[in-house]
């Protein structure tokens, strides 16, 4: 079981850097390009997820203080359910217009 744990601990690390890697430069995985019209959006629920994830692994082995089960159950899904709903607002929500081509008259 420490094995899955520690996997997904791991797995939530990445997706902390992830996510801080998009909201710091923009740059989204090859996978989700095509599809990501927010990159904010998709770092901030890159990060949340991956955070709820890690701190589940750190709970799990002891390395922070325990909490009751509950804070952690309910705690943990807020988290991975906020940062599941800004991916998908992040590929949902249409393009912004951009300030260059907008104005018609090119002035």
């Amino acid at each position: 079981m420490a094995w899955v744990v520690g996997t997904g601990a791991v797995l939530g690390m990445l997706a902390i850097v992830s996510g801080i890697v998009t909201l710091r430069t923009g740059w989204i995985l090859p996978t989700a390009r095509r599809h990501v019209t927010r990159p904010h959006l998709h770092g901030l629920g890159a990060l949340l997820m991956g955070i709820s994830v890690a701190l589940q692994g750190l709970l799990y082995f002891r390395v922070l203080p325990g909490v009751s089960w509950e804070a952690r159950f309910f705690g943990g899904n807020a988290l991975l359910l906020a940062g599941l709903l800004l991916i998908t607002l992040s590929q949902l929500l249409p393009l912004r217009p951009s300030r260059d081509h907008t104005d018609p008259s090119g002035v």
